[in-house]
């Protein structure tokens, strides 16, 4: 009964706001469109700028209907295109006391960024950092900010952004997509008919959190065995819950946090993430202790230099190393199953990079960092998967250091701007037939004229980018060549369709299943078929 008269609340309410919207509209689209000469300044007439007042969007109860009387929660990707193109590519909604600036053209999207200051912040994020501050964990690249930020960053960024050593990481990474070749057959033949590999997002999510964890770590944490390590298991569901939790735990005030079943879930989850990942670097620390004891030359690469480093403590190592692990994962594994979803379902998009992959790496060769180079087509397919699926299909920042102005509107300091990425992704004046997967646009000399650099930004821009994209990447290229080296891939005969959920990250809403055909032993077949012929 209350849901049912919460449904209608809420219908009431979304009717009389689209009303507004659609007399306030055209107003708001036409000056959200107007770009400032210089977007770096506020110095503009005060007489004619507008503010965040003129700006139109739904009320509170608007956005509770949308969210779940319109059953938008889970897509709230998809809420972006449509609201857009009620309230126009600038509004505003609120969310309780919370009032956000969506943006959602690249021009706006621009504006903002190019503005961002010295320390730009994403959010607050009040229940990470809630929970770092209630066990006493020091904050990591995701959740600190300002000046202190700017100090992890700058110890965790050489070894991760600097090509130099993001490409010594090869020989380890090479290691786990060998391993995962391996799990491919161990599932075809166990459980998929001969050809078969069900949930491949799944499979790949074990393949990411072990390829991150041999870079961060230094060790295998048994994610591609037959039979996954309990422990590692649990990290893995943690991880996942985490996620899912997140975007429902900010909907409440934070008054209201200890007293909801999903916190308590919420804090678990966290406390599992940060055991696993202490008894590592605990580990790691021990093993540095008795080669020092022992006056062995101490050797390693991401946890050993900042142990031996000694510019952060323990305490921050942990924080920060937990972070980029979760930041690492959900980025291959996704961008990589929807890479190979559409591969299947376009075979001369899948035959054009077999062909390139096979003529650089003839043979028995295995890619390198150095072959990557000379792949196009290879960066070209990742590029548009996430145009297609960027794992973030809607970044915040928060301008705290000016007001800034933003489509002809003055925002004042501390403003949270929601950028609509995945809206600007769909955008057919700067990728026509934007559903159409074709990695012909990203290649080069055959970009469209109207293709915005802020069009598709999936691992951001700036001093606030993503820390991990160079290894991300190294991890998608690797893994990506030799799959397609090893296997043909061919979409489930069922046919069904997959289509993408937002789970703060934006994650396939159903299993993908797909047949993966041994090019060897095909090859081997057909010859035969000809030799009988």
């Amino acid at each position: 009964m209350f849901r049912r008269a919460l449904g209608k609340t809420l219908q009431l309410a979304g009717k009389r706001d689209h009303q507004l919207a659609l007399k306030c509209g055209p107003s708001v689209s036409a000056s959200a469109r107007e770009r400032p000469r210089d977007s770096s300044s506020t110095a503009v007439n005060r007489d004619k700028i507008k503010t965040m007042d003129d700006l139109g969007g739904p009320s509170f109860l608007t956005s509770l209907y949308w969210l779940f009387g319109k059953r938008y929660f889970n897509i709230t990707h998809q809420m972006q295109i449509d609201h857009s193109k009620i309230y126009g590519p600038l509004w505003k909604s609120k969310y309780g006391p919370l009032v956000i600036v969506n943006v959602a053209t690249a021009e706006l999207i621009e504006q903002v960024l190019r503005q961002e200051g010295r320390h730009p912040i994403r959010t607050d994020m009040p229940h990470w950092r809630t929970y770092r501050e209630i066990r006493k964990h020091a904050y990591g690249p995701l959740t600190e900010i300002g000046a202190e930020w700017q100090r992890i960053r700058s110890i965790l960024n050489p070894r991760m952004l600097k090509p130099k050593h993001v490409s010594s990481y090869t020989n380890a990474i090479n290691e786990v997509v060998s391993d995962f070749i391996e799990k491919v057959a161990w599932l075809r033949a166990t459980t998929g008919n001969g050809v078969m590999v069900h949930d491949v997002a799944g499979e790949l999510y074990k393949f990411a959190f072990e390829g991150i964890s041999s870079v961060l770590f230094e060790t295998r944490m048994g994610c591609l065995n037959e039979v996954v390590p309990e422990e590692t298991q649990k990290f893995i569901f943690s991880v996942g819950e985490m996620f899912r939790l997140s975007p429902i735990v900010v909907l409440f005030p934070k008054s209201l946090w200890p007293y909801m079943p999903f916190w308590k879930h919420f804090v678990a989850v966290w406390d599992h993430l940060f055991k696993v990942a202490d008894d590592l670097v605990q580990k790691k620390m021990a093993e540095i202790q008795e080669k020092v004891k022992q006056g062995q030359p101490i050797e390693g690469e991401y946890l050993t230099h900042l142990l031996v480093s000694e510019q952060m403590s323990p305490t921050e190592v942990l924080g920060s190393i937990t972070e980029l692990l979760l930041a690492g994962v959900d980025t291959t594994s996704n961008t990589i199953s929807w890479a190979l979803y559409h591969l299947a379902r376009e075979p001369e998009i899948q035959q054009r990079l077999y062909e390139e992959v096979i003529s650089v790496c003839p043979g028995d060769k295995v890619t390198s960092s150095e072959d990557i180079s000379k792949m196009p087509w290879l960066k070209a397919v990742v590029r548009e998967t996430l145009r297609l699926y960027p794992v973030v299909p809607g970044n915040a920042r928060v301008i705290a250091d000016n007001e800034i102005v933003v489509g002809g509107h003055l925002f004042p300091k501390n403003t949270l701007f929601h950028l609509c990425h995945y809206a600007v992704s769909y955008d057919e004046k700067i990728f026509p037939e934007p559903q159409v997967f074709s990695p012909q646009r990203w290649l080069r000399g055959e970009k469209q004229i109207g293709q915005h650099p802020f069009g598709s930004v999936p691992f951001g821009f700036g001093i606030r980018a993503c820390l991990g994209r160079r290894l991300a990447e190294l991890e998608m290229y690797l893994l990506l060549s030799r799959l397609i080296k090893h296997y043909e891939v061919r979409p489930d005969p069922t046919g069904k369709t997959v289509k993408p959920i937002t789970r703060t990250l934006l994650v396939p809403a159903t299993p993908i299943d797909l047949q993966f055909i041994d090019r060897q032993s095909e090859q081997k077949t057909s010859a035969r078929e000809q030799a009988a012929a």
